[in-house]
């Protein structure tokens, strides 16, 4: 009967570890920002730093950083832009928020940000910031920090500095300014779609800055500078749950999706391309 009450304990005592283990990995997930290692995840590593966020996070990361370079802003916007939305929202579209704050930036409709349903668009609640922060003086040397502060008004006004090495991180990568540094694990993704893949990236990007070309299930996306073909890589592989990706090849290089693990860019030599052909799983019909 000892012996038996002794197991039990012990595996009492196991099962009670186990439970505290859990418990701090879920709350370092949460205080993080950032996906549990089981779950579907990307990672943009950049200076010798990685962060990692989960599909719905890289997809409105995309959007941000995609916007900086419609805006013909410097990758450091996207820093900013990116600490702050780390911190208001963890990078999601939430439809709430204190009083009435909502979505990405927590941006207020009583504080003249706009409608809901505007808020709500993350393409428009993303300009809308960067409107606000390249009215702060000095936003290109200044503070990130400080940069998303002014814009922000938070009663934290510290709070953005921690997401600052995630920030850049994201922003570098995701802006094409890191080649070859963003990957994703997807277990589902939804069927390919190269037509609304084309679509996103020219909301985000610019119609006028990239032109794409569908031959069934390979979408051939053109731009006039390497930054910008690996931020369409990068911005394409970021949407990989939505739009289906399979793989991408920027010159030398190739990206090939994997649900076991992620999956590592493979190539070597000049990283000056300026095409970027984006492979799906199977097509939409025309």
């Amino acid at each position: 009967m000892k012996r038996v009450n002794a197991l039990l304990l012990a595996l009492l005592g196991v099962g009670l570890v186990l439970a505290l283990v859990a418990g701090g990995v879920v709350l370092w997930s949460n205080y993080n920002k950032s996906p549990l290692p089981i779950d579907d995840r990307c990672t943009a590593t950049a200076a010798g730093h990685t962060t990692t966020v989960d599909p719905e996070q890289a997809r409105n990361a995309a959007i941000i950083a995609g916007m900086s370079i419609k805006r013909g802003l410097a990758p450091r916007a996207a820093s900013i832009a990116l600490a702050t939305a780390y911190q208001e929202s963890g990078i999601r579209n939430l439809d709430y928020g204190h009083s009435d704050s909502l979505g990405l930036f927590q941006q207020r409709t009583s504080k003249g940000w706009g409608t809901v349903e505007e808020i709500m668009d993350p393409w428009y609640s993303t300009r809308e910031f960067y409107r606000a922060m390249e009215r702060v003086p000095n936003w290109r040397t200044r503070d990130i920090n400080d940069v998303a502060q002014a814009v922000q008004r938070s009663a934290y006004p510290e709070a953005y500095r921690r997401h600052v090495a995630n920030a850049r991180a994201l922003a570098s990568s995701l802006t094409g300014e890191t080649p070859a540094s963003f990957t994703c694990l997807v277990n589902s993704p939804k069927p390919g779609d190269p037509a609304a893949m084309a679509n996103f990236l020219k909301k985000t990007l610019g119609a006028d800055s990239i032109s794409t070309d569908r031959q069934d299930d390979t979408l051939t996306v053109t731009t006039t500078k390497p930054a910008r073909a690996w931020a369409v890589a990068h911005l394409a592989i970021a949407n990989t749950a939505e739009y289906g990706l399979a793989s991408v090849q920027v010159g030398a290089y190739g990206w090939t999706h994997s649900r076991g693990s992620l999956s590592e860019w493979q190539g070597a030599g000049p990283t000056n391309a300026t095409e970027v052909k984006l492979v799906f799983t199977t097509a939409t019909p025309r």
